[in-house]
């Protein structure tokens, strides 16, 4: 059942079903989460039986504000308070030692815990009347089945889990690809998984250097695990293949106008216009723009699946920061 997340009535009857044990599908700026109460171990674990998602595969527990991240972190270093203080509300998780006692299901079993807070207006209002009703935090990963393509609409979400489950509608989601995650648990930022915050942003508010995963396994100091890390993710049913422009184009000139099948079965992503001799082709135009691409991805990839497509043919993003998390995304596709 699809609410209108900007009523007040949906948001008191949302914040009940929480406190209930219930879940609940939620917008944020990111992606659409599937919502229950970070402290509720049962919820929790209906959580991770819906998405099919492994127990261990830990989730990211929103908050309302810096000030509640205290019921979760056992320690919050200066340089991830000034990241918090730059980036919250908004896309990014930082990664802190655990309060024991706290959200040990939603963390993973893990002794570190990732954090949020999510700048939707939805999320807040949620998060603020849960948190009036007695519950500090909201774990919500992506609201899909685990590993597939994460969702942007409502509507998205009613498609993988159908109209048993409670979604807020908050509209189409603004960034459109999950946050930037931040482990703070090593002395100094490390990048677990990239988005819409860059690292030059993150060194710019905390005068540190971030580090990536690769140096520090560099150093046999493994990250701890965070969501969304995984060699493959966010896979459609077609098979995705990245490739540049040039070795697209020249993969379609080769096809000709030979293609098997009744309905469209390749579609393509790509900055540059690209010909086809075969109407069979579903050609979709790449903005030229990082965030106007990440802000639609998830809906492309959905839309190809949708049109039942059996191969996306996608032209690799530039090798630029703010084109990384598009990049990271489609590669995490890719290995699918």
């Amino acid at each position: 059942m699809i609410l209108d997340g900007f009523a007040p009535e949906s948001i008191a009857s949302g914040a009940r079903s929480i406190c209930a044990g219930e879940l609940l599908g939620l917008p944020t700026e990111t992606v659409y989460g599937l919502a229950a109460d970070a402290d509720n171990q049962a919820a929790i674990a209906k959580i991770f039986a819906a998405k099919g998602r492994p127990a261990d595969h830990p989730l990211i527990v929103h908050v309302p504000d810096s000030a509640s991240a205290d019921h979760f972190a056992a320690r919050v270093p200066d340089f991830a308070r000034q990241l918090m203080q730059a980036f919250w509300p908004g896309p990014l998780t930082v990664i802190l030692p655990r309060q024991p006692g706290v959200a040990g299901s939603a963390a993973g079993g893990q002794d570190s815990i990732g954090l949020r807070c999510p700048a939707h207006p939805v999320a807040q209002a949620l998060l603020q009347a849960c948190q009036g009703l007695g519950v500090w935090g909201i774990a919500a990963p992506s609201a899909n089945q685990f590993g597939r393509v994460s969702p942007t609409t409502a509507q998205h979400v009613q498609g993988e889990f159908g109209d048993s489950l409670v979604i807020l509608d908050g509209g189409p989601c603004a960034i459109g690809i999950e946050s930037t995650i931040i482990d703070c648990t090593r002395g100094q930022p490390v990048l677990l998984r990239p988005g819409a915050i860059t690292p030059a942003q993150i060194q710019s508010a905390c005068g540190q250097r971030v580090l990536s995963k690769e140096e520090l396994l560099a150093h046999a100091a493994p990250a701890p695990r965070a969501s969304g890390t995984l060699e493959s993710h966010y896979a459609p049913k077609a098979k995705v293949r990245l490739m540049d422009a040039k070795t697209l184009q020249t993969a379609l000139d080769l096809l000709g106008a030979d293609i098997d099948g009744a309905g469209q079965v390749i579609a393509t992503y790509s900055r540059v216009i690209l010909q086809s001799r075969s109407m069979k082709v579903l050609r979709r135009r790449m903005p030229d723009d990082a965030a106007a691409t990440a802000q639609q991805l998830f809906a492309v990839l959905r839309e190809f699946d949708a049109q039942g497509v059996k191969l996306i043919w996608v032209e690799t993003p530039p090798d630029e920061p703010e084109w990384d998390g598009v990049r990271d995304r489609l590669e995490r596709a890719a290995a699918g």
